[in-house]
């Protein structure tokens, strides 16, 4: 089943979507509701919703599915790694990478939804897009096994963690980023697949064998399987709940796949910047077979003032009088 969150004359509803279209849930219900119940109970609230009328979908704005109450991104794809790492570093995967599933919280706050216009940060000239799969959490938990993450998972929507890489570089020399980098937009969409419609396409390991491909003004630049990931997404589920909790709503991205799941990783194989930035009047399409297709266009920033330096300090322990 799909859920979606979306905007009609002003009015925002969640809604249940068909072949025939979107069918309103009840007034007031919200898809971060339905998965708090859990996914028995929403399927039950689903399957009610499609009794009644259709709206058509191109009659209605995609919101992102649901406003999450954190957001993890983590990095599974060792190819997309070993790309970033010559975008950014020596050009090497630092060992501590295949130790353990490695993530940062972004910012719930930014979402936009699947046909959204997105900014450029200010002060961005390296602005990218990043093709990556989101699992929502289904119920709260901790320190929860593989296999009680699998059954927690509710299920998956498309993620596009929008990097101003320019930014990104100045923080990460810092040892405390990403953070102005990564937090000016992610679009999440076009709605949440519940995780019983997935299960056909998972392989004997336990990884989920979805094409995910990104095109940038129609042009193809990349191409990969969500099942190249280096961990599935129970162990990323699990690993974030280890000596802590996840709650129902959390979303976690699975980090940007390889063959092109970004500009930057590119960038670092073909020491130059081919494709170049993103730049306003770009259109970037993302489709995850088995999810669906977002499509937003880039638009120019806001121009704002510098930032100032910091200070030069003298270091003094004393009041001066």
């Amino acid at each position: 089943m799909r859920f979606a969150t979306y905007e009609i004359d002003g009015t925002i509803r969640a809604g249940v979507v068909a072949g025939d279209g979107v069918h309103a849930l009840s007034a007031g219900a919200t898809v971060l509701d339905l998965v708090q119940t859990g996914l028995p109970a929403a399927l039950i609230a689903g399957k009610a919703a499609l009794d009644g009328p259709a709206l058509p979908l191109e009659s209605v704005r995609l919101l992102p599915p649901l406003a999450p109450p954190t957001i993890r991104d983590f990095a599974a794809f060792e190819e997309h790694a070993e790309g970033m790492a010559k975008s950014m570093s020596d050009g090497r995967v630092p060992p501590e990478w295949y130790e353990a599933p490695t993530f940062y919280f972004t910012n719930p706050h930014a979402l936009i939804g699947a046909h959204d216009d997105v900014p450029v940060p200010s002060g961005s000239r390296l602005f990218d897009f990043e093709i990556e799969v989101a699992a929502v959490v289904g119920r709260d938990g901790s320190s929860l096994t593989p296999e009680q993450a699998k059954d927690a998972i509710f299920g998956y929507t498309v993620f596009n963690d929008w990097s101003a890489r320019d930014l990104q570089r100045r923080e990460m020399k810092v040892s405390l980023g990403p953070a102005k980098g990564k937090d000016s937009a992610t679009t999440l969409g076009p709605w949440l697949v519940t995780a019983d419609e997935l299960e056909p396409y998972r392989d004997v390991e336990g990884f989920l064998q979805l094409d995910m491909r990104a095109s940038v003004n129609g042009v193809e630049i990349g191409q990969d399987l969500l099942s190249n990931m280096g961990w599935p997404f129970e162990e990323l589920v699990s690993y974030a709940s280890r000596g802590t909790w996840v709650r129902a709503g959390d979303v976690l991205g699975s980090g940007t796949c390889g063959n092109g799941g970004c500009l930057a990783e590119l960038w670092g194989r073909r020491g130059e910047q081919t494709p170049p930035p993103l730049r306003p009047g770009d259109v970037v399409e993302i489709t995850v077979e088995g999810i669906g297709t977002i499509r937003n266009t880039v638009v120019a920033g806001p121009d704002l003032p510098p930032v100032h330096p910091a200070r030069v300090r003298t270091r003094a322990r004393k009041r001066i009088q």
